[in-house]
């Protein structure tokens, strides 16, 4: 069993597993087949939401008396559920309970035992919460319990309710005098602050508060439905006091839908089903789901240009629908987003609770940013990074309490922000840190029973990530195969296992789909003979073996055995020819035409710049900024490496769209950026080669009057610049000529560099470094088995 942290309904925080160890295992159903079954399951659970019955908002409803008749009960069938669901050691609550939420079961029993009193009925159901209560009560002053939202005011309240009913409660009266003092205490802490966030909790919890609660204040949160923050067990008590029409038309809404009882929160619909969007792209088995998606993110947008109070009046809600909206090419402002700023989040109920599961959602919607200077979304990022980093430190402390899911998915976020997350980076972090029948805590514990992580949910991402590593290591022994068979381990130079990892595992991070081996070995492939290519022309290569390679790329049909040029040439040579050639081939099968001569022209062009960059090395050639950049664009290999697998991902790439302005301007884009990546990343050891990139040409051209410094900061806002760009251009719809799935390895690509060039000069090193050993445990590591759903 999991748990969420104390945190608004529909927020839907990640949940926080309790006393459970967070990598309990679940095996996998055996074969290689997706499981159609588990699917078919988990698209039922986007028709409705069901949440589980709540004993605390059921009994607050129960002592709604009739207003035509108030010594009877104007909701009968409550009370009758109440009697028939008490639990057997005299307790009301979730029945998986767990040690921790005592304080929870003590405030549902409580306000049970005062309904059934309340009415006079069920003095054996009465008298066994009571004793449950004796026995328990202790752990009301328990700092290791969980405590529902409001518990010291609104336990303290009803213990003083239950005294005015004379219920036998001798426990509750020696313990009272605490915790009344604990409740004075945050009452006069709250109002000393008298913040619009303090008053929307006090008017959360205002069955806690009765008479002493200022309605007029509360009732300013009243929403359309009728509701107090959809909460019945509120809502129930502003009825009570006020005979408010609204509020009653919200809580016989609720009965159309459960029969004789009442959910913690009611509606939660649109929060769910974006949870549920949301959960299975981090599963990574989204894409057997597009359509159910597509009709969820349609409705969430049309609520969105609506300014549903459903979406807009809850943080997260509001943060998770931006996110997903954005990312699927829907056209919002982030404007909408400044309503939830620092001083405005504060204001609210989560802002006060300091919601960690808020802060989270809107510290990943602030990194969706499109345009260079959108403030709201800059600093919306600071103020979230800032708080969350804090909260990390401060969990870190807390060792009674178990390392949760919420504080997995906050570490996930701060080490991995959306621009450098990979795929099946978090694919594996989710599923081996996610719960089946994930519970959640409000003012008292509720489930998502048909929405939450499922067993069907867990097989089926099991079972896919599990065929995905399948694939990459069958894939993986034919690159090695491929490798050997080259001869390129036979070259005058050596090539670095770290360029061989380097080349496979970009290939499977750019193409994740089990099913794209093709486009994984092509990138792959070409991938590493770039590495060997620039190595030759920048390192070990003689001018006549540089200006040989590119003469025989350009004549192409050539007998190498009757050419005077080196073994490495010969061997260089043929190994691209052969490459070039397999690519074209199984290209022409998904495009239904030839693309070997693009295929061939790609490669001249990268060779030709790498020609270039050689010379102007040896003769100590100064380019002028205009010269550097349109050749260094070309010399970073992006055409050669990403372009050739992109035919064979599937959708079909006519002449017309490769040569269209959107592909090559995100050609253009992604070799911008990655070439400044490499230029930053790699300017000291290209200094001390005597070589020149943008850094070292910037400060040449500058005569001394910019340093060194000034103009790195200056190319890392180009480079922030060049991937809001991207990411604009990939998410873009309206008048797009490339198909989605193209556009989306381009952005991948970019992850990857940020990746690789996130620290050190990795490129070069002899090792990897431990950033990289994370994807290849993602890609190459042990299946996950998981093998305990109950």
């Amino acid at each position: 069993m999991s748990l969420s942290r104390p945190s608004f309904a529909p927020s839907l925080s990640p949940a926080t597993p309790v006393g459970s160890n967070a990598k309990d295992k679940v095996q996998s159903k055996p074969g290689n087949i997706v499981l159609e079954g588990n699917k078919e399951r988990i698209k039922k659970m986007f028709d409705k939401v069901e949440l589980s019955a709540s004993s605390y908002d059921t009994a607050w409803v129960a002592m709604i008396p009739s207003p035509s008749s108030p010594e009877n009960p104007l909701f009968p069938q409550t009370l009758n559920w109440l009697l028939e669901n008490q639990q057997n050691d005299g307790s009301w609550g979730l029945s998986d309970r767990h040690e921790l939420l005592i304080k929870d079961s003590l405030l549902s029993t409580l306000t049970c035992v005062i309904a059934l009193k309340h009415w006079n009925i069920g003095e054996q159901q009465t008298n066994r919460g009571l004793q449950y209560i004796e026995s328990n009560i202790a752990a009301a002053h328990d700092d290791k319990q969980y405590s529902p939202i409001g518990f010291d005011i609104i336990f303290s309240n009803l213990i003083e309710s239950a005294q005015k009913l004379d219920l036998n409660l001798l426990a509750g009266g020696r313990h009272l005098q605490s915790l009344i003092q604990k409740r004075e205490l945050e009452l006069k802490r709250g109002w000393e602050t008298n913040s619009e966030g303090w008053k929307a909790y006090l008017a959360y919890i205002s069955e806690g508060l009765g008479k002493s609660q200022n309605w007029e204040m509360a009732m300013r949160y009243q929403r359309k439905n009728g509701s107090l923050f959809n909460s019945p067990a509120t809502t129930a008590s502003a009825f009570t006091h006020l005979n408010n029409s609204q509020c009653l038309d919200y809580l016989l809404s609720i009965f159309n839908k459960y029969d004789n009882t009442v959910p913690t929160v009611h509606p939660l619909d649109v929060s769910a089903q974006l949870h549920l969007v949301d959960c299975l792209q981090k599963l990574g088995i989204d894409r057997h789901f597009q359509e159910e998606i597509q009709s969820v993110l349609d409705e969430t947008y049309r609520l969105w240009q609506q300014d549903d109070e459903d979406i807009f009046l809850e943080p997260t809600t509001c943060a998770v629908a931006f996110r997903l909206l954005r990312l699927h090419g829907y056209d919002i402002s982030s404007d909408e987003m400044n309503r939830f700023s620092e001083d405005k989040f504060s204001n609210t109920l989560q802002g006060y609770l300091k919601d960690v599961g808020s802060i989270l959602e809107l510290h990943k919607s602030s990194q969706i940013v499109l345009h260079s200077n959108d403030s709201v979304l800059e600093e919306q990022n600071l103020w979230t990074r800032q708080f969350l980093g804090e909260y990390l430190s401060s969990s870190s402390e807390n060792s009674h309490k178990p390392f949760s899911n919420i504080d997995h998915e906050v570490h996930y976020a701060m080490k991995f922000p959306y621009h450098i997350s990979l795929d099946r980076i978090l694919s594996r972090t989710s599923i081996e840190n996610n719960k089946i029948d994930e519970k959640r805590i409000l003012k008292t514990s509720y489930s998502l029973l048909n929405v939450g992580t499922s067993k069907d949910m867990l097989e089926l991402a099991v079972q896919d990530f599990n065929q995905g590593l399948s694939m990459y290591q069958k894939d993986l022994q034919q690159f090695s195969k491929w490798f050997m068979e080259s001869g390129l381990d036979k070259l005058h130079f050596p090539v670095s296992k770290t360029k061989l990892g380097y080349s496979f595992m970009t290939a499977a991070g750019g193409h994740s789909c089990p099913e794209l081996s093709e486009a994984r070995l092509a990138w792959a492939k070409n991938g590493l003979l770039v590495y060997v290519a620039d190595d030759l022309y920048d390192v070990w290569g003689s001018q006549e073996e540089q200006i040989d390679l590119l003469r025989l790329m350009e004549t192409w049909d050539v007998d190498v055995s009757k050419e005077s040029c080196s073994e490495t040439v010969k061997i260089l040579f043929l190994a691209l020819k052969e490459t070039i050639c397999e690519i074209a081939e199984q290209a022409s099968k998904f495009q239904g035409r030839s693309v070997l001569n693009h295929l061939i022209q790609l490669w001249v062009d990268v060779l030709r710049s790498f020609l270039k960059e050689a010379e102007w090395s040896r003769n100590k050639g100064v380019p002028t900024m205009e010269e550097y950049e349109p050749n260094s664009i070309i010399s970073l290999a992006m055409g050669v490496i990403v372009l050739p697998s992109l035919y064979l991902v599937g959708p079909k790439l006519p002449h017309e769209t490769i040569e269209s302005e959107e592909y090559n301007q995100l050609f253009q884009i992604l070799s911008f950026y990655g070439r400044l990546l490499n230029d930053v990343n790699g300017y000291k050891r290209e200094r001390e080669q005597g070589k020149l990139n943008s850094v070292a040409l910037e400060v040449i051209h500058g005569s001394g009057e910019v340093t060194e410094e000034e103009i790195i900061k200056k190319i890392k806002v180009k480079i922030d610049e060049k991937r809001k760009e991207l990411v604009r251009v990939v998410l873009q719809k309206g008048g797009s000529v490339v198909p989605g799935e193209v556009k989306k390895v381009f952005w991948k690509m970019a992850k990857l560099l940020t990746l690789i060039y996130n620290k050190d000069d990795v490129m070069h090193e002899n090792e990897m470094p431990q950033e990289m050993f994370n994807i290849k445990d993602a890609l190459l590591g042990d299946p996950i088995l998981l093998n305990n759903f109950d």
